[in-house]
């Protein structure tokens, strides 16, 4: 991949193609391990300074959210997203989308739509979770 400093050279669309293709599949497998409460594999795609704004406004570390999950606080029963839309910045990368999800907080139902920015950076040479932030569509 051609680089500029740490900015991937413009013209070089393929290579930044090939990123956003990776990254919306590591996005997709970061998902899917939530849903399964895999915290193997949601370890090793979240940062260890990940942080979470969830759509009531409330920040978690990587530790509480993963915790959360694991334990089944948080039990996310369904979670698909829509068009994952990426931009990539040399080494670091931020995505967006709109997505359904159910889900039980400390057993309690709820769900939506909600749109998803989150930021990614790649760190030895894998593309990691940095911050998430979700809103809920009214």
């Amino acid at each position: 991949m051609e680089k500029e400093g740490k900015r991937l050279i413009p013209h070089d669309s393929a290579a930044v193609s090939a990123e956003a293709d990776l990254i919306r599949r590591t996005e997709r497998q970061r998902l899917r391990a939530l849903v399964d409460a895999n915290m193997d594999v949601a370890d090793q795609l979240h940062a260890d300074d990940f942080q979470l704004i969830n759509p009531f406004g409330g920040a978690s570390t990587k530790e509480q959210y993963l915790s959360s999950v694991g334990c089944g606080q948080v039990n996310y029963q369904l979670w698909e997203p829509d068009e994952i839309r990426v931009r990539v910045y040399g080494e670091a990368a931020v995505i967006r989308y709109q997505a359904r999800i159910q889900i039980l907080v400390g057993g309690n139902p709820d769900g939506g739509r909600f749109w998803h920015t989150d930021s990614y950076e790649k760190r030895d040479g894998c593309w990691k979770a940095v911050w998430s932030q979700a809103t809920r569509i009214t």
